[in-house]
């Protein structure tokens, strides 16, 4: 997986899209055959890679196979606060352009910015991103790039049995077609006032991350949501245990607490860590913070909502945990576990090779072998983290999908989507005709 904050000078630039006479149907097409065949991947850095360079040595291990004439494939995961009243304006043309070079994916736009991951052929990937950022209010958007296998585009990746939903609310899209939503932030923590844009924390580059993290004075926390952090986790960190990210606020709330009697943030405490979540400073006691998250979005969010309520020393890991896992070596690292992802990888390791977890389809989250060894696991149905909480009803309908699954490969069965053919009673039709010539 390589990063890039930038888009090769070679593509044109387009018209800015907040022009309502916008044109796309002299937009270049791609060279190249597109294809509808990708995964996703949420995560995003600045370290300028240019786009394209990730799929040189790929022309060679698919030459001389089945599948050296199908295009390549690329998913690109961005994002970029700004300020972006005129959001919706967007909204129509990048779709269409979308459509028309056959880029898939998911696109969020809102008022402080936009937040997507798409997939296409890298000119037709690197023809959007270069459309986007033809506002200069969206130009150095974070980015990271991902290839997709020569195995991987042999799978038709949507509602199959071979290829999970995307699960999670950062990912929510499916892969057979492109969808931009308009929301009210690209990433919903529920407090579209708490800005980025005016105010976040700093940027620590993954090979600075151990030493800021060994400081016993530093509180370390994980942003991400509770079945992620089951996963992995770096060494020390507090887990919110939440369930969302907009119950973030509502954790820091509960944890940190002001004082009546003298002025200073205290915490509540937590096992583990409740010894160093404050540091002296002066006469009162500050939380000295460093969080991370997968990508690093939310990271952004929450570092802008604590430097709101007081904090004064906020960090955060420039480009997340997967940066982290990319940079810097196994022998180093103070990462626990796997990391989980929104994509049907499910989970990576350090050097960002496949995991070992899978993913439940009851309820889109992780499980590993242990858990598959439990009673609770029905495959396609429930694990152990959701069986008490589904119904015999929900359970029996699961089974039913995943039975048409089995046989068709799509929910619904083969027909889903199609109108019923009208079908002719005769005996009927005949005596109608009668009853008109008499």
């Amino acid at each position: 997986m390589k990063a890039t904050s930038e888009v090769p000078n070679k593509v044109p630039a387009f018209p800015f899209f907040s022009n309502p006479k916008i044109d796309i149907s002299n937009f270049p097409q791609n060279k190249r055959a597109p294809s509808t065949e990708c995964f996703s991947a949420t995560a995003a850095t600045t370290n300028p890679v240019p786009l394209l360079k990730v799929n040189a040595s790929r022309n060679e291990e698919v030459e001389g196979s089945d599948l050296s004439t199908d295009p390549l494939l690329v998913v690109v995961s961005f994002y970029k606060f700004a300020d972006f009243p005129d959001h919706a304006d967007l909204r129509k043309p990048l779709k269409e352009l979308c459509e028309q070079l056959r880029v898939s994916g998911g696109i969020i736009l809102a008022p402080e910015g936009i937040n997507g991951s798409i997939c296409g052929t890298p000119d037709s990937v690197e023809s959007v991103l270069a459309f986007i950022q033809s506002d200069e209010r969206l130009k150095g958007l974070r980015l990271i790039e991902s290839p997709v296998s020569p195995e991987e585009e042999a799978l038709h990746h949507g509602h199959t049995s071979s290829s999970p939903l995307a699960a999670g609310e950062d990912a929510p899209f499916r892969w057979d077609h492109v969808r931009v939503k308009l929301k009210k932030e690209i990433v919903t923590l529920g407090m579209p006032s708490v800005s980025p844009i005016e105010k976040v924390g700093k940027y620590i580059k993954p090979k600075d991350w151990n030493a800021l993290i060994s400081d016993p004075d530093v509180v370390v926390i994980d942003v991400r949501n509770d079945y992620e952090i089951r996963v992995g986790k770096f060494k020390g960190a507090v887990d919110p245990c939440t369930t969302a990210f907009r119950d973030f606020p509502f954790w820091v709330d509960d944890r940190f607490k002001l004082a009546d009697s003298e002025d200073k943030l205290e915490s509540s405490g937590s096992t583990g860590a409740s010894d160093k979540l404050t540091k002296e400073k002066g006469d009162k006691k500050v939380p000295r913070v460093a969080m991370y998250c997968t990508g690093g979005i939310r990271c952004e969010k929450a570092s802008s909502f604590l430097l709101s309520k007081g904090f004064e020393e906020v960090y955060h890991l420039e480009g997340g945990i997967l940066r982290y896992l990319e940079e810097v070596p196994k022998t180093e690292s103070l990462w626990e576990g796997e990391c989980f992802v929104f994509d049907k990888r499910v989970s990576v390791e350090h050097g960002l090779v496949q995991g070992s977890f899978k993913l439940c389809y009851g309820c889109k989250k992780p499980v590993s072998d242990a858990d598959m060894e439990s009673p609770e696991w029905e495959y396609a149905v429930s694990c152990p983290y959701c069986f008490a909480s589904k119904s015999e009803e929900e359970k029996e309908r699961a089974r039913a999908r995943q039975k048409q699954f089995e046989r068709w490969g799509i929910i619904g069965g083969p027909d889903k989507g199609r109108r019923p053919e009208k079908t002719v009673d005769m005996n009927e039709h005949s005596a109608t005709q009668i009853s008109k010539s008499s």
